[in-house]
């Protein structure tokens, strides 16, 4: 008959294996990862744009869906980071926010002048909603007013974790 002092051990020894095997999906679950600290619907439309953006780790995927050939500058700060580069198809410039068709792909150097996909914008013109009304959402956040451009606008950083948050325009890992 085994001992209570062996019962315990075995106990904390399954106790211990079942933490580290949730500790271990969570950590190996990128959109948890991206997503910790929102909500279940965050979660779930960021997995949403990850399935329909996925096929855009190709480039040339990318560009065939209407995004340009052309590669755009890349986008940084030196005091907050970089956007990298931003791929925008115009014909998805409407009146609608679909969270399966950001307007902009973004691109960071990945070196030997390769890129890779980081994050999207999506894009609602102030034609379409004016500058003067309440901020339009989308991933359940308010979008930012950039008048420059004259859009309302929403980063989402699917594709590369920002340690300035997920809705953050800069990321500071993304270098020009």
């Amino acid at each position: 008959m085994p001992s209570a002092r062996s019962g315990l051990v075995i106990a904390v020894t399954f106790l211990t294996a079942g933490c580290a095997s949730r500790a271990k999906t969570a950590t190996d679950d990128p959109v948890a990862q991206l997503t910790s600290g929102f909500d279940a619907d965050v979660r779930r439309d960021v997995e949403t744009l990850r399935a329909a953006t996925s096929k855009y780790h190709d480039l040339a995927v990318a560009q065939a869906a209407g995004y340009p050939t052309k590669v755009p500058a890349c986008i940084a700060q030196a005091a907050v980071g970089g956007m990298g580069h931003h791929y925008i198809d115009r014909s998805l410039i409407d009146e609608k926010l679909e969270i399966e068709r950001p307007e902009m792909l973004i691109y960071a150097p990945a070196g030997k002048g390769k890129v890779e996909l980081v994050a999207v914008e999506y894009v609602l013109p102030f034609r379409v909603h004016p500058a003067t009304e309440k901020p339009p959402r989308l991933f359940g956040q308010e979008l930012k007013p950039y008048p420059e451009f004259k859009y309302w606008g929403i980063h989402v950083w699917a594709w590369k974790r920002n340690a300035a948050g997920l809705f953050a325009e800069w990321n500071p890992a993304v270098k020009c």
